[in-house]
């Protein structure tokens, strides 16, 4: 009896294709729903009237509401990963941190009797580096009727080394303020950077 073997080569060439095919229909049926979940999940957990659901967050988010963060004549507002998460372009940091901080607050919720309003504000100030800012303050090098600003910019976009800053050693207490009235951008006087003070010498 003779054993007759088929030659691959004489098979159909769509065949060899039907199971890689198959395998990334089946991934792409299973993945698309779990990533819409998940992205779902992150914007809806991401919006300030979600982070404001915990009595320890009404503060701040009263404080933002009322902040030229919210209000200005642009129509702009900033939530609140656009300042206290990483730039998104940092994926892995960006989901990370956001896991993070959403399981350290729920935690703080259940276990603490007071939550300590100074204490977070000197954590977030020191964790908050220039990319977080420069998500929205993008074009900071050019404009013209302030070019105090330009210069001081541009030192710390293009800081030597050794001469390094940060967006918010110079802009500090702009947002989470106690204010009896809404401030808004445009009526406010011109705002001075807390390092552009100029340092008073008293002559004896």
């Amino acid at each position: 009896m003779i054993n007759e073997t088929k030659d691959p080569s004489t098979a159909p060439r769509w065949k060899a294709f039907v199971k890689p095919a198959v395998y990334v229909a089946l991934g792409v049926f299973i993945a698309f729903p779990l990533f819409s979940m998940t992205y779902y999940t992150m914007v809806r957990t991401s919006t300030p009237g979600f982070c404001s659901s915990c009595h320890e967050i009404h503060f701040a988010y009263n404080s933002w509401r009322t902040s030229t963060h919210v209000n200005n004549a642009q129509g702009f507002v900033a939530d609140c990963m656009d300042c206290h998460l990483p730039a998104p372009h940092d994926t892995f940091d960006f989901f990370f941190q956001k896991t993070f901080h959403g399981a350290k607050d729920v935690v703080l919720h259940f276990v603490l009797d007071e939550y300590d309003h100074r204490k977070n504000r000197r954590n977030a100030y020191a964790s908050f580096k220039n990319d977080q800012c420069l998500k929205c303050h993008r074009n900071i090098l050019y404009i013209p009727d302030k070019r105090g600003a330009m210069l001081a910019h541009r030192s710390v976009l293009y800081a030597q080394p050794g001469s390094e800053k940060r967006c918010v050693d110079c802009h500090r207490n702009l947002v989470h303020n106690q204010r009896e009235q809404y401030a808004y951008k445009q009526f406010a006087p011109s705002y001075r950077g807390a390092g552009d003070i100029p340092t008073v010498t008293r002559i004896r």
